[in-house]
């Protein structure tokens, strides 16, 4: 477990208030379901260690399936959180869930979902999964099978996923936001896809925004605009989330060694 701010080079980063809460914000999971358990843990032992009793947030940044081998188990986990952590738990939307339910609503036009992690979240399910190029009664096929395995309470959590919160002096999404526009004129593509215009960009934004999506390493990176918590968990083995309260920015992350 790490417990620093990692600075960027440059700028200094800015830390912001929240109000007064105590928020983790997690990264994305990519159906690595022993990793998620594990991150639970140490989340659990933080809270435990501290002499208040404030209920934190937990706030999930999307991609929750796919890529991983367990995104089934995965989404089993965080349905049972919604219901019954001990917390109050947010979940917002990834790229790869906007997928998948395109795939659940029109398999023909969402085909290439088995090129970025649906053969891996089909398998999950127990579904054989066609490639990409297979014709389209292959991919009915494959989503009905799915839909006979797939539980109500993991689609209804599909559907029910916000696209962005902000807590204080922060904005969590799951990929980004288009440099100098409004927070509430943000487009869902942006908010689901974005990536070099967002990454890129030196200037303050409306709010220091905490996101997933994109990854580099097994570190978390704190630049002067931005918190970036992908770790990259399916290849690195690393899933983190970043702890936030008035004044302080500190990460929190397990490994499969762990």
């Amino acid at each position: 477990m790490t417990s620093a701010a990692i600075p960027s080079p440059g700028t200094p980063p800015v830390i912001g208030s929240v109000d007064g809460q105590i928020i983790y914000a997690i990264g994305d999971i990519h159906g690595c379901y022993e990793l998620l358990r594990s991150l639970l843990t140490k989340i659990a032992q933080d809270v435990a260690s501290r002499s208040d009793t404030a209920a934190p947030t937990l706030i999930f940044c999307g991609d929750y399936v796919d890529r991983g081998p367990d995104s089934a188990r995965v989404l089993d986990a965080l349905c049972w959180l919604k219901r019954y952590a001990p917390y109050d738990v947010r979940f917002l939307k990834g790229n790869h869930e906007a997928v998948m339910l395109d795939y659940v609503r029109d398999p023909e036009q969402a085909r290439d979902w088995m090129r970025f992690g649906g053969v891996e979240t089909l398998q999950s399910y127990g579904v054989e999964p066609p490639c990409a190029t297979a014709d389209v009664l292959e991919h009915l096929r494959a989503r009905d099978d799915l839909l006979e395995r797939l539980p109500v309470a993991h689609l209804h959590f599909l559907e029910q996923l916000d696209l962005m919160l902000t807590v204080g002096d922060y904005a969590f999404v799951h990929a980004g936001i288009v440099p100098g526009m409004p927070l509430a004129e943000q487009s869902e593509a942006d908010l689901l896809w974005i990536r070099d215009e967002f990454l890129g960009s030196p200037n303050r934004h409306e709010k220091i925004v905490v996101h997933g999506h994109t990854w580099t390493s097994s570190r978390p990176e704190h630049r002067a605009n931005r918190i970036g918590i992908d770790t990259g968990a399916y290849e690195t083995g690393v899933l983190t989330c970043v702890k936030l309260e008035n004044g302080t920015v500190t990460f929190l992350s397990v490994t499969d060694a762990d």
